[in-house]
């Protein structure tokens, strides 16, 4: 997989101190999804620079793409094949090594989405996936999930409680306060820890 994006100082930087104000929510803080109110806000992208610029300071990454319903992932990396991924682990029908995949970074590997399905939810709220964490944080460094936006479907709130943190992406040009202080608070009634 190759990962060509050319970014300017100024992004540059603000990856490093999103870089930065991760790991200084303490080294429990691990596993981190990524998520918004609604599409188009920029969580994939946040999500895949991140995981890019832990990979660039030697750590060793692993980007799930967790929106099972409408990943844009695959899109963005310009896959144009069908590959397994996530949705296949969590349906019995790969084991976490074959979804791996390394890219062109050092130290930084991505696991798709793999093919969408109906059921997400029960998936992503299974026993497979809170299995899966554990597993991941023993080869890991740190494990960036990007889901889907919890303002469309509850598929991150059902899988907070596996995760050590979610980060929210707030287009503040599209939703409100009141909206984004709602849906916050419902990811915290669901056992997340904002971060």
């Amino acid at each position: 997989t190759c990962f060509g994006a050319n970014l300017n100082f100024a992004a540059t930087e603000a990856y490093k101190l999103l870089r930065t104000n991760l790991m200084f929510s303490g080294p429990s803080v691990r596993v981190v999804g990524f998520t918004s109110f609604g599409p188009g806000e920029g969580k994939t992208t946040l999500s895949l620079q991140t995981a890019i610029s832990f990979a660039q300071m030697g750590k060793r990454v692993l980007l799930v793409d967790a929106d099972l319903r409408k990943s844009v992932l695959a899109g963005q990396l310009r896959i144009r094949s069908k590959v397994e991924g996530l949705s296949h682990y969590l349906s019995g029908l790969a084991n976490i090594s074959e979804l791996l995949r390394e890219t062109d970074i050092p130290g930084l590997y991505i696991m798709l989405a793999g093919a969408r399905v109906p059921n997400s939810t029960e998936l992503l709220g299974s026993e497979n996936f809170a299995r899966m964490i554990p597993a991941l944080k023993d080869v890991f460094d740190y494990v960036i999930v990007d889901a889907a936006p919890v303002g469309q479907v509850i598929d991150c709130a059902v899988m907070a409680p596996a995760l050590d943190g979610i980060l929210m992406v707030v287009d503040t040009t599209h939703n409100s306060y009141k909206l984004e202080r709602r849906i916050k608070q419902q990811l915290e009634m669901a056992g997340a820890k904002i971060l």
